[in-house]
């Protein structure tokens, strides 16, 4: 099978011929139709996500069609649609898993991370991870869903009842939240680059009720406020952005070194915290939602031999919505 390769950090993707996976025994297998391109696989690449498999099949917001089965999975038929997740595996023995907190499992494994993932032809993922996905959504369209819309429904979810709701990093998983906060009839503010009126233009037509840059206060203090942009200097001016006992939460996986700030922007009972991974509850919730809103997903689509291009325009913030390799795609 074709697949693209991360053999060391800081180095291009290689694309490469290799044998396809066979399942284990509650695994199955999938023929990838589309995999989505998430800034966690840019840190993975980046090296800035240190431990990772090697060599790695990265990507983990996966859309395929079983082709094959382990002889314990029963959840799945041969030709169903599924959905893989950034998380892969958990023990459900820890303390974390008993209390219902398996993103926070001691021993979790996470696809196109430790786990090969979706950046090829086929991959083989644990089924008791992996999610039917509506049919109202194409496989491009539904892959962002997988990372995007599942940590974003999370962070979502950390804001409480805030009514007035910042986001900081208009791309992917924002522009998914937006449209589930307002369906919640939450007022969207979006913050982006300086100078990026396209992006700046992009979350008004998804209803924001106001967009300009990050350093710029928005016209009213905001209830909460959610950082998806990798950049620690965001969280002081989030922070003082929110109104006394307000949230800012921190929706990525890696972020730069958050700078010194004065207590007075935590003061007031501002509350400051990040989202790690998901559970399959999220799933599970997310994906009865999003045909509600609906959800639309803005998408670009790429041939699979391009992802190392597509990572360097995420890298450069060229990136409005989502990018999805399409593995049958020349």
């Amino acid at each position: 099978m074709r697949a693209m390769i991360l053999e060391m950090p800081r180095q291009p993707l290689r694309a490469a011929d290799i044998p396809a996976p066979r399942p284990g025994a509650t695994e199955i297998a999938i023929q990838v139709r589309a995999c989505a391109v998430c800034r966690t696989d840019l840190h993975i690449v980046d090296g800035e996500l240190p431990h990772s498999k090697l060599p790695l099949v990265p990507g983990h917001e996966i859309i395929g069609v079983v082709t094959a089965r382990g002889t314990n999975a029963r959840s799945f038929r041969i030709g169903d649609r599924v959905g893989v997740p950034w998380l892969g595996w958990t023990c459900g023995e820890c303390d974390f898993c008993r209390s219902r907190r398996e993103n926070l499992c001691d021993r979790a494994q996470f696809t196109g991370y430790t786990l090969d993932g979706g950046y090829a032809e086929f991959t083989v993922v644990d089924e008791r991870f992996c999610f039917p996905i509506p049919k109202n959504y194409s496989d491009a369209e539904a892959a962002p869903l997988l990372c995007a819309g599942l940590i974003g429904y999370r962070s979502l979810a950390k804001t409480g009842n805030a009514k007035r709701l910042g986001l900081f990093g208009f791309g992917a998983a924002a522009h998914i939240v937006a449209q589930v906060a307002i369906f919640q009839g939450r007022e969207i503010f979006a913050f982006t680059r300086r100078g990026d009126g396209e992006a700046q233009q992009f979350a008004k037509s998804l209803g924001a009720v106001w967009a300009g840059d990050s350093e710029t206060l928005p016209p009213e203090p905001l209830d909460a406020a959610i950082v998806f942009a990798p950049a620690g200097k965001l969280v002081p001016l989030a922070l003082r952005a929110v109104t006394k006992g307000g949230t800012v939460i921190c929706g990525g996986i890696h972020m730069s070194d958050i700078p010194s700030f004065p207590y007075v922007l935590l003061w007031q009972e501002r509350t400051l915290c990040s989202v790690a991974n998901l559970t399959r509850r999220d799933g599970d919730e997310f994906f009865a939602l999003a045909p509600q809103v609906p959800v639309r997903t803005t998408v670009e689509k790429f041939p699979l031999a391009d992802a190392n291009g597509v990572l360097k325009r995420l890298r450069n913030g060229k990136i409005h919505g989502a990018a999805v390799l399409i593995p049958n795609e020349k």
